[in-house]
């Protein structure tokens, strides 16, 4: 029986519809290959993989299911758009064909996370019972109050400096349009010690940022 004629048959199918045209696959691992397929001088088809510094060449043989490409040790097994590529170690990549999808889009998180650093003048020391105040404001409004979105208190005499703090707004409280800042201030007894004189951005394009105050002396403090 002559079988060349129902080999010939099944490597026109075999054969992808463009024969020679590079395909690329993705990895498991990450990589990438490409992959020509086409057919030898004597009719027999063969895989090209392609890589930097050379093509390797594999001749196809009999298999049970899909294609299979090998030239000792080195081994290709294809099945629709999947293939498995075995390296001269002994290496195993799972592929397919075309391009990793791309990441998914990450969505934005219902809380903005604000951290930074607080520093004064070590010297003359703070008395027992002073408070550090942080506030975290919507300072859009330039002819309203600003508006507290967050708040925190923390012991400042004997801390070492820069005091580090974090703390966390809801971003549907703060709204799209909101201009976030945060302030300092240091308190003992109710009279003012320590302020920040400046405006510091909090969200920048809608990321919260590291944010590194400096305060200033009030009349009070420097008279301590």
């Amino acid at each position: 029986m002559n079988l060349r004629p129902a080999l010939l048959l099944l490597v026109s199918l075999a054969l992808p519809a463009a024969a020679g045209e590079r395909i690329r696959y993705t990895c498991d691992n990450g990589a990438r290959l490409d992959i020509s397929f086409s057919a030898a001088g004597d009719g027999r088809p063969q895989a090209t993989i392609h890589f930097a510094d050379g093509d390797i060449v594999l001749p196809q043989v009999p298999s049970a299911s899909g294609a299979l490409y090998r030239a000792d040790p080195v081994r290709l097994h294809t099945k629709g758009d999947d293939a498995v590529f075995e390296d001269d170690k002994g290496n195993l990549r799972r592929c397919s064909r075309g391009e990793p999808p791309p990441p998914a889009p990450v969505a934005a998180s219902g809380f903005l996370d604000v951290t930074g650093s607080v520093t004064w003048p070590a010297a003359p020391a703070l008395p027992p019972g002073a408070v550090l105040i942080l506030r975290i404001q919507d300072t859009a409004r330039a002819d309203a109050r600003a508006r507290l979105l967050a708040e925190q208190r923390i012991e400042a005499s004997g801390q070492p400096l820069p005091l580090p703090f974090a703390m966390t707004v809801d971003r549907d409280l703060a709204g799209p349009r909101a201009r976030v800042t945060v302030s300092a201030r240091i308190e003992h007894a109710g009279k003012l010690l320590f302020i920040s004189d400046k405006t510091y951005p909090a969200v920048v394009d809608g990321r919260p940022r590291h944010v590194d105050l400096t305060l200033k002396a009030t009349g009070k403090a420097a008279k301590r």
